[in-house]
């Protein structure tokens, strides 16, 4: 059964949320503070987590902050925040998706699955097992979700994979960010340019923490990116 953790300081929530998702086939683990959850979720890994962004303690932006220094854990923000900012710095941090409060948890559902559908198959084909992708320093393995550069191990969210996988599959060839959507999102998902910009921007000092003279992503201002030729 798959595992996920629920993370909100609201009871009511997370006991509709527990008691929806177990009647769905999931094993469900509740937290009520980013503390705790911080703790729980190294200790007992699930396959997906879903974290209010206000939480007294630890709010959720901090916990996954925290999160993404050892864990690419798939990871769904849900807020009751009207204010923009929130998405941007979210999906900055490493966020999967992002949905506001109140949402029917039939959406949330269709949401996860989507996430999980994107985590659990990225770059596997129907034929079986892809080769992985060499580009210089740069090697991906799709069947493993693994990324190195220079043989030193990259730690990558499922979204920054697919869309660097989406870019190194033919390098010198430009991608728009709406073709970086298709490659990293479920159609149920829909995500603006910004979005696919914080993915480039995270992915770039993720490469840039291991060589600060890693340009291999190419912007081609009002186009999209392209990965470099070598």
């Amino acid at each position: 059964m798959t595992t996920i953790a629920l993370v909100d300081d609201d009871e009511n929530i997370v006991e509709s949320l527990k008691a929806f998702f177990e009647a769905e086939g999931y094993t469900v683990r509740a937290y009520h503070d980013g503390e705790a959850a911080l703790q729980g979720l190294a200790e007992h890994p699930p396959e997906l987590a879903i974290l209010d962004v206000k939480m007294p303690k630890m709010d959720g932006m901090e916990l996954l902050r925290r999160l993404r220094q050892t864990s690419n854990l798939p990871a769904i923000f849900l807020t009751s925040k009207d204010d923009e900012i929130d998405e941007v710095v979210g999906f900055n941090i490493g966020a999967d998706d992002f949905i506001r409060k109140p949402c029917s948890m039939r959406l949330l559902s269709e949401r996860v699955k989507a996430v999980l559908r994107r985590s659990r198959g990225a770059g596997v084909s129907e034929e079986g097992d892809k080769k992985p992708i060499v580009r210089g320093s740069l090697t991906l393995d799709p069947n493993r979700h693994a990324c190195t550069w220079k043989g030193e191990v990259v730690r990558l969210t499922v979204t920054e994979f697919l869309i660097l996988q989406a870019l190194s599959t033919r390098p010198g060839y430009v991608k728009s960010r709406d073709q970086l959507m298709d490659a990293a999102y479920d159609d149920q998902v829909y995500v603006d340019d910004r979005t696919i910009d914080s993915h480039i921007k995270r992915l770039r000092k993720k490469f840039r923490d291991q060589d600060d003279e890693f340009d291999s992503i190419e912007t081609l201002y009002g186009v999209g990116y392209r990965y470099k030729e070598a």
